[in-house]
């Protein structure tokens, strides 16, 4: 990709005769892979060697190296420049698969948000306001109370929370599964992996030409923390959006009707007033609420075979 004719591009500007010796291994490629011995007669050691640290020449299981990028390498060498490269989008769609985690290429739009999303972010954070204003979390209680209050005029206030935290931990899931793209965030991960540890092989080699060049690489990828931020924090806010009001509710309703709720036995706690502390300021309720919703949310991504985290293996 545009990293391989990057590479090139500074192989050659070192050293011209680096020109002559990747034409030598274009040329006896065979489907993209070649081996030491079908061009020792022209490339000396270094600059064999060169071409695997530099990542143009991938080793291969069998001895032998493949070509990364292939197409991008012979526009180079044949004196395009890599930026050119990069604007014709001259990559076959072959080497691209075999590149390293590093080269592959990340579409930084499709981590952008869309109007919605940045619409459900101001609509979550003008929920938190009702934690703090008594007339917003009594204006939102009091419309989700028309459709909450038969369900805790059916059933104690544990057993309410219990198929609260259920609700809200299978939209919860749905809504990671649908909006967070895990294999992205995966590309993200692998490309920081790879340049520690060429950073670390470069160092163990006291290669100060590559480790500046590392240098250079994490600069860039700096922006792929955002990159990850944005992707993990897309779901979120439309989570906080549906659980705000949920939570708005309950502690609405354990204000609201202190006496009426019953009390909560907590395990080597004993029993206690939902509005009493157990971890801290942390209350009852609250506890109650993020232990079964932590339950039921793994019991849900297991059945339904869902994963919301980077899979890098």
């Amino acid at each position: 990709m545009a990293r391989t004719a990057e590479r090139v591009e500074s192989l050659i500007d070192e050293d011209p005769e680096m020109r002559d010796a990747l034409q030598t291994v274009l040329d006896r490629a065979e489907g993209g892979r070649v081996t030491w011995e079908a061009v020792s007669d022209d490339l000396t050691t270094g600059q064999w060697s060169r071409l695997i640290q530099e990542r143009v020449l991938e080793k291969t299981g069998d001895g032998g190296c493949e070509v990364n990028d292939p197409g991008d390498v012979a526009a180079v060498v044949g004196g395009a420049s890599a930026a050119s490269v990069t604007d014709g989008g001259t990559t076959t769609g072959a080497s691209s698969a075999s590149s390293t985690s590093s080269d592959v290429d990340i579409d930084d739009e499709d981590s952008s948000w869309s109007v919605y999303d940045k619409m459900a972010a101001v609509g979550a954070l003008g929920l938190f306001a009702g934690y703090s204003l008594p007339n917003v979390r009594n204006a939102i209680a009091s419309v989700l109370d028309i459709g909450l209050g038969p369900l805790e005029a059916a059933l104690p206030f544990y057993a309410v929370i219990l198929v609260l935290s259920l609700f809200t931990g299978l939209y919860s899931t749905i809504l990671q599964d649908n909006l967070m793209d895990t294999s992205k965030m995966a590309k993200y991960q692998e490309r920081l992996q790879e340049i520690q540890e060429r950073e670390k092989e470069a160092r163990e080699r006291d290669d100060e030409e590559e480790l500046d060049r590392i240098q250079e690489e994490k600069m860039e990828a700096m922006g792929d923390n955002l990159g990850m931020f944005k992707e993990q924090f897309r779901p979120m806010v439309w989570i906080m959006l549906f659980t705000i009001p949920v939570f708005l509710w309950m502690y609405w309703m354990i204000l609201e009707h202190p006496g009426e709720l019953g009390t909560m036995v907590i395990p080597l706690v004993g029993e206690r007033e939902w509005t009493a502390g157990v971890a801290g300021p942390i209350q009852v309720w609250i506890v109650w609420y993020f232990l079964c919703s932590m339950g039921f949310t793994q019991v849900i991504r297991k059945t339904f075979n869902i994963q919301t985290t980077p899979d890098t293996s």
